[in-house]
C-alpha cells in the first residue's frame, strides 16, 4: 500500500543530486562502501547501526575535538546511554569555524524595530564572543556556573550566549515579554551568577519597558553576583554594567575543552504540575545532532537562513545549525504583523534570503489574511520553508505553493524542546505531500504506538523514540535521583522515549502529526505547563479552581478554552474575565490567554487529587467519553459530565 496524498513538489534530478543529502549518500558509499536503495533503507541503516551512523557524521562534517574518538556509544539504553566517552570539545568553537575561513562575509543580519538594521562579519562576531567570555571570566565565571538572560532574538542574545558556551559556563534564555513569575520559575531552579537583560523593547510600533519587571526579577535572585544591562528605555542601575563594556575588549579567542556531555544550555519544558522542567542539554550532543539536521535541511555556507522565532523558543536555539555550517543566519526581531503581514517576507526578498521558517501559527495568520508574497515581492532566492511549532494543515501547504513561491521545498518537521532536534520532517531529496512530512530523520527511531507498545502503520499513535539519540536530556537540573527525568517520558513504555505527540506513520515512510497527546499547552508554537496558568489564575480570591486544556489538533485552529470553579457568590463578569487575562499576561505571557473563560462547578479529579486535563482535552476533541475515562478513579465522577455537555455543544 503507497500513500495516495496529492504531490505538491518534486525535486528535478539535478536538484536532488545537487543536495547536502546526495553528497552525504554518496561519501558513504566512497569511504563506508555502503549502498542504499532508498532513503527508507538509509533511515534503517541508521537506526540499526547507531554506532557506525554516528560515528559517520562525526567524519562527514570534519568535527573536531582536543582528546581522540575512540568509542561511539557505550551501551544503548535510555535513559543513561553515555555518547562518545572521552571526546573533549566546545561547541562555540565549531559555531565560529568560518571566522578563519571567511572573516569579512556576514555572519548575521539583524532586523529589530529597537535597533533597526545591523550586519556583522564573522570576524566581528569572534572578536565579541571574545570579549565578552573574558569579561564574564573576569567576573568569576567559569565551567560549570549558570549565566542567563532575558533579551530578544538579536545579536546580543547570540553574542551572550557563545561567549558563555566557549567558557564552559551553562546558558539560559528566557524572552522579555515573559511575565515575572514565569522567568524566576525558571532561573530559581538553577542558581545563576550572572543575568544579561534588555531593559526594553519596541514591538508593533509600541514602546515597552521592562524596567519594573526585571527589578522583581533581579530581586528574586539570590543567587546573582553580576547583572549586565542593555539599556533601551533607561539607564543602566547602580551596581550594574553596561553591555558596551561588555564588547568593548581587545581579547583573543579561548574555547575551555569540556567533556562531550559537559552541560552546554539549560531550556524550559512545562509539565502539569510543578515548576518548568529545567532540561540540560550537552556540548557535543547539540553539536553531533545540528550536524545531521543540516542534511535535512540541505544547508552549507552558501545559505541565508531565517527562522522567526521568539527568544523562548527552542527555535531560536535550532539557530545554531545553520551557523554551524557557516551559513549567514537571519535575525528578525518585531512583530510579524508590523506594519502587515508582508514585513517578514519583504525581509526575506531584500536580503535574499535562501531558507525561511516559521511557525505554523504565521503561516494560518498569512492564509486568513489573504496575502500573496510572491506576487508583491522577487522570492527569486527562496530554495527552502520550515514550519513547525504546531501541524500545519494541508491548507497552509496549499497556500505555500499558491501564494509564496510553486518551485519551493516546503519542508515542516516535528520535535522539541526535550531533544533540541527533530523527530521527523523534510528530506530534499523526496516529494512533498499534502499534509505530510517527508520522513523519519536519520538516526530517530522513530514510531507510531498503541497503548500496548504495537507498532502501527497507518494509523494515529503516540509517537516514541526506540534508541536512543545524543541530543537526549543529560538530566533535569536538580532531579537527583533522575526520577522526574523518567516520568516524564519512559513511564509509559519502559525504556522508550514517549514525547507527547499523536503521529501516524504512513506507508511509504512518511509521518504526520496530529497534535499533543498530553496536557502541555502550545501555543503557536511557545509551549507551557499547564501549572503556570493555575498559579496565575488561582491566585485572584475569585477564582477557586481551576482547569486549561489546548484543543490543538492537525487541521483545525488551536482553541484554549479556561474552566473556572468561582468563589461562592462571585459572578464571571467582563472585568472578572479582564483580570484573569491580566493575571496571566503578568505572570506568564499574553500569548497564553485563553480563546474562552467558562464557568463550572468543580475541577474533575484522580483519587489523588490531581486534575484530569488529559481525559478532559479526548472528549472535547471527540473522544468517547466512556472510553477515555474511567470514572471509578475519580474522586468527583460527576463534575466530568459539564464537559461531555460542552463537547456535545462545540460539535
Amino acid at each position: 500500500m503507497s500513500d495516495t496524498r496529492p504531490v505538491l513538489w518534486s525535486p528535478t534530478a539535478e536538484r536532488a543530486d545537487a543536495t547536502r543529502m546526495a553528497a552525504f549518500i554518496r561519501w558513504l558509499k566512497e569511504t563506508r562502501g555502503l549502498t542504499f536503495a532508498d532513503y527508507n533503507a538509509l533511515w534503517e541503516w541508521s537506526i540499526a547501526d547507531l554506532e557506525g551512523f554516528w560515528a559517520a557524521i562525526w567524519d562527514y562534517f570534519d568535527l573536531q575535538s582536543s582528546t581522540p574518538r575512540t568509542e561511539v556509544l557505550q551501551e544503548s539504553k535510555m535513559p543513561g546511554a553515555v555518547w562518545f566517552p572521552g571526546v573533549h570539545l566546545n561547541f562555540a568553537e565549531h559555531m565560529l569555524r568560518q571566522a578563519a575561513k571567511t572573516p569579512d562575509r556576514a555572519a548575521l543580519i539583524v532586523q529589530s524595530e529597537t535597533f533597526g538594521e545591523t550586519q556583522m562579519s564573522w570576524a566581528e562576531l569572534s572578536a565579541q564572543v571574545a570579549s565578552v567570555a573574558a569579561r564574564l571570566r573576569a567576573m568569576g565565571v567559569g565551567q560549570g556556573d549558570r549565566v542567563v538572560a532575558i533579551l530578544p532574538n538579536t545579536e546580543t542574545a547570540m553574542i551572550a550566549f557563545l561567549a558563555t558556551a566557549s567558557i564552559g559556563a551553562i546558558w539560559s534564555l528566557c524572552a522579555p515579554d515573559m511575565g515575572h513569575v514565569a522567568s524566576l520559575d525558571r532561573f530559581r531552579q538553577i542558581e545563576p551568577k550572572v543575568l544579561i537583560v534588555q531593559d526594553g523593547y519596541v514591538h508593533g510600533g509600541k514602546t515597552i519597558d521592562r524596567r519594573a519587571v526585571l527589578k522583581e526579577i533581579t530581586d528574586g535572585l539570590s543567587s546573582l553576583e553580576q547583572t549586565v544591562w542593555l539599556s533601551v528605555v533607561g539607564s543602566v542601575p547602580e551596581g550594574g554594567t553596561a553591555w558596551s563594556e561588555m564588547t568593548s575588549g581587545d581579547d583573543d579567542p579561548e574555547f575551555a575543552q569540556v567533556p562531550f556531555d559537559h552541560p552546554l544550555w539549560i531550556v524550559y519544558s512545562s509539565g502539569t504540575t510543578g515548576n518548568p522542567k529545567p532540561i540540560v542539554h550537552g556540548h557535543g550532543g547539540v553539536l553531533v545532532e545540528g550536524a545531521k539536521q543540516s542534511l535535512h535541511q540541505d544547508l552549507d555556507e552558501n545559505d541565508r537562513f531565517c527562522w522567526f522565532t521568539s527568544s523562548g523558543w527552542i527555535m531560536w536555539n535550532a539557530q545554531m545549525v545553520p551557523l554551524a555550517r557557516g551559513a549567514t543566519l537571519a535575525l528578525f526581531d518585531g512583530a510579524p504583523n508590523h506594519p502587515d503581514l508582508l514585513e517578514l517576507w519583504r525581509f526575506v526578498a531584500k536580503h535574499d534570503l535562501t531558507f525561511f521558517g516559521a511557525g505554523a501559527a504565521f503561516v494560518t495568520a498569512c492564509v486568513k489574511a489573504g496575502i500573496r508574497p510572491g506576487d508583491a515581492l522577487d522570492l527569486g532566492a527562496l530554495r527552502s520553508i520550515g514550519v513547525t511549532g504546531s501541524p500545519l494543515s494541508a491548507d497552509g501547504y496549499d497556500w505555500i505553493y499558491d501564494a509564496v513561491k510553486s518551485d519551493v521545498w516546503l519542508a515542516p518537521f516535528s520535535g522539541g524542546t526535550d531533544l533540541a532536534g527533530a523527530f521527523v520532517g523534510g528530506n530534499p531529496m523526496m516529494p512533498v505531500r499534502a499534509g505530510e512530512m517527508q520522513c523519519r530523520f536519520l538516526g530517530n527511531a522513530v514510531r507510531a504506538y498503541d497503548e500496548d507498545g504495537n507498532d502501527l502503520i497507518g494509523q494515529v499513535g503516540e509517537l516514541v523514540c526506540t534508541e536512543p539519540l545524543p541530543s537526549m536530556p543529560l538530566f533535569f537540573w536538580g532531579d537527583d535521583d533522575g526520577a522526574r527525568l523518567h516520568d516524564s517520558y519512559y513511564d509509559t513504555y519502559p525504556g522508550v522515549w514517549r514525547h507527547g505527540d499523536w503521529i501516524e506513520i504512513t506507508p511509504d515512510g512518511g509521518a504526520i502529526i496530529y497534535g499533543r497527546s498530553d496536557a502541555t499547552i502550545n501555543r503557536k508554537g511557545q509551549r507551557m505547563g499547564s501549572a503556570e496558568i493555575y498559579q496565575a489564575v488561582e491566585s485572584l480570591p475569585e477564582v477557586m479552581d481551576s482547569l486549561v486544556v489546548d484543543l490543538e489538533f492537525l487541521g483545525l485552529d488551536s482553541f484554549m478554552p479556561l474552566f473556572v470553579v468561582l468563589s461562592e457568590g462571585t459572578a464571571l463578569t467582563d472585568t472578572l474575565r479582564a483580570r484573569i487575562n491580566k493575571a496571566i499576561s503578568t505572570s506568564v505571557s499574553a500569548r497564553f490567554q485563553p480563546n474562552e473563560i467558562l464557568v463550572i462547578a468543580e475541577v474533575p479529579r484522580t483519587l489523588s487529587g490531581k486534575k484530569l486535563e488529559v481525559p478532559v482535552k479526548k472528549v472535547l476533541l471527540g473522544g468517547d467519553p466512556e472510553k477515555v475515562v474511567n470514572r471509578d478513579s475519580m474522586a468527583n465522577p460527576d463534575s466530568f459530565d459539564a464537559f461531555i455537555a460542552y463537547a456535545r455543544s462545540r460539535a
